[in-house]
């Protein structure tokens, strides 16, 4: 579906493209004498179909947010069992000393856990991110030259 509708999007510059080109012009210039209706519902026709992308973009960027607060919450949680883990050994005086040492541990590897989380989901949605920045900053190259096109700019 998604690819069909970059093809669509292509199909519809290409559409105007060929529009333009086929335009009369004005003689002596490089200006061409357009319908402007006809030239507005191509515009329009692509509009439609370029949300999309951008309806990806802020789901990718919702998605980044509930990773990184699912990690923050989860080594909260981890924590606090480990902190609730230490007050109940505490009472037995021998293994006072043990539990110390493995709540030291619970919570160093559940701080650990939560970095890796948060690296992982950062490094995940940078990667998505990159991908869809450059998908659009190329449909936005593409526009451009068809605008400057369209006023004689090559």
């Amino acid at each position: 579906m998604e690819e069909t509708e970059n093809l669509e999007v292509l199909s519809l510059l290409e559409t105007l493209e060929d529009y333009i080109e086929k335009s009369s012009t004005i003689p002596l210039s490089q200006k061409a004498i357009v319908n402007k209706e006809e030239l507005l519902e191509l515009i329009k026709q692509i509009r439609i179909k370029i949300p999309d992308e951008l309806k990806r973009a802020e789901w990718i960027k919702q998605e980044k947010q509930k990773i990184l607060i699912e990690a923050q919450q989860d080594a909260e949680t981890i924590i606090k069992e480990a902190e609730q883990r230490i007050k109940q050994m505490v009472n037995e005086s021998e293994i006072v000393k043990n539990a110390e040492k493995k709540a030291s541990e619970i919570i160093s590897q559940a701080q650990s856990n939560a970095k890796e989380i948060r690296l992982g989901s950062k490094d995940y949605a940078d990667e998505l991110l990159g991908n869809l920045e450059k998908n659009i900053t190329d449909l936005l190259n593409t526009i451009k030259n068809n605008r400057n096109e369209l006023r004689g700019i090559k």
